[in-house]
C-alpha cells in the first residue's frame, strides 16, 4: 500500500502535481486536557469542542503551485484507474 507515499502520473499538467493517500486520523475532543494531540480550534469551532475526531482515509491532491496558495482538488476516476503511476 502506498499509504504517505507522493505519487504523481506522466502526464499531467502542472510541475510538482502529487496525491498521497492519508490514513484514518482519530483525536480527542478540542476541551481534553494535557499536551497530547487533539481536535484543534479551527476544527472544533465545526465539529463542537466536546467532540473527538474520527477521519476516516482519504485522497489528497497537492497541485504543486504554492504561490497562489491553491491546494486541493480531486483527481478524477480516470486518473485513479489508469496504470501510469
Amino acid at each position: 500500500m502506498w499509504i504517505g507515499h507522493k505519487v504523481c502520473r506522466r502526464g499531467w499538467n502542472g510541475k510538482g502535481m502529487f496525491i498521497v493517500l492519508m490514513d484514518r486520523l482519530q483525536l480527542p475532543p478540542y476541551n481534553t486536557q494535557g499536551t497530547e494531540r487533539k481536535v484543534n480550534d479551527r476544527t472544533a469551532k465545526w465539529i463542537g469542542e466536546d467532540k473527538p475526531l474520527d477521519s476516516q482515509p482519504y485522497i489528497a491532491m497537492e497541485d504543486g503551485d504554492r504561490a497562489s496558495g491553491s491546494r486541493g482538488g480531486l483527481c478524477s476516476q480516470a486518473d485513479l484507474l489508469a496504470s501510469d503511476w
